[in-house]
């Protein structure tokens, strides 16, 4: 695994490992990002070039996202053998590890509330509740200078508060009272599977911290522009699919 390695090298050893787990991103990954969230549906192929590999032997399939799970399993319609992981890795099928204490509910109560006064003053955009975090989102705001002030005046506030943990993404800002990592989440797969090899896929600069915890010898796969840990790059959303499907067809 050199830095000279092709894309189309890295896949062909990925799909000879004896296990592997391959992890992707869900919006702007397999999903094109729409103002309403809930209508985010897989691009065509995605699901299904998801379902050949998780049929495969040997092969955990992921989708690992920022939305909360029962979230990303509505809008993706994905279930077994594909793995949802939500909340950038911290909630799996079974929960979260705890429930939140008094201190980190009330951190929560706060973060929210300071992101429902930045919305009121900013038509257009909304926060999404997850169980450990508030999300503020302006990609529906029409004037871009609205956008980044209100990004700007959550960066600045709730953000900035002691005992939370910050994500600022594409037109979104998620502050959550628990830490979390997809890099945490992959290991953890790895972990439990064995897996000599992982393939992960991402777009936004909240999956940096997937690609910065991967092992020499697994796959990081950046999705568009923009600086990355990834090794690799590929243009778009239909490039994903494509090397899903060849995945598929290697290791099949």
């Amino acid at each position: 695994m050199t830095t000279a390695e092709t894309l189309d090298e890295a896949l062909r050893r990925a799909a000879d490992a004896p296990t592997l787990v391959v992890a992707c991103d869900y919006d702007g990954t397999l999903a094109p990002f729409v103002d309403d969230p809930t209508k985010a549906v897989p691009a065509p192929g995605a699901a299904d070039a998801l379902a050949r590999l998780a049929g495969l032997p040997r092969t955990t399939v992921a989708l690992l996202s920022g939305r909360n799970r029962a979230a990303l399993a509505e809008v993706s319609g994905a279930d077994a053998p594909v793995v949802l992981v939500g909340s950038h890795g911290s909630e799996w099928e079974g929960g979260f590890d705890s429930p939140l204490d008094d201190d980190e509910v009330a951190l929560l109560s706060r973060v929210r509330s300071a992101l429902e006064e930045i919305v009121s003053r900013t038509p257009g955009a909304h926060v999404e509740t997850k169980p450990t975090a508030a999300v503020l989102h302006v990609r529906p705001v029409a004037d871009p200078a609205e956008r980044d002030r209100a990004q700007a005046e959550a960066m600045a506030g709730p953000a900035a508060l002691d005992g939370v943990f910050v994500t600022e993404g594409k037109n979104v800002v998620e502050i959550a009272v628990r830490e979390a990592s997809k890099g945490a989440a992959i290991e953890t797969m790895v972990e439990q599977t064995g897996a000599e090899v992982a393939l992960f896929i991402g777009d936004d600069v909240t999956d940096e911290r997937g690609f910065a915890r991967l092992r020499p010898q697994d796959v990081g796969v950046k999705v568009g522009e923009g600086e990355t840990a990834a090794a690799h790059r590929v243009a778009d959303i239909p490039a994903v699919v494509e090397l899903l499907d060849t995945l598929a067809d290697l290791r099949g």
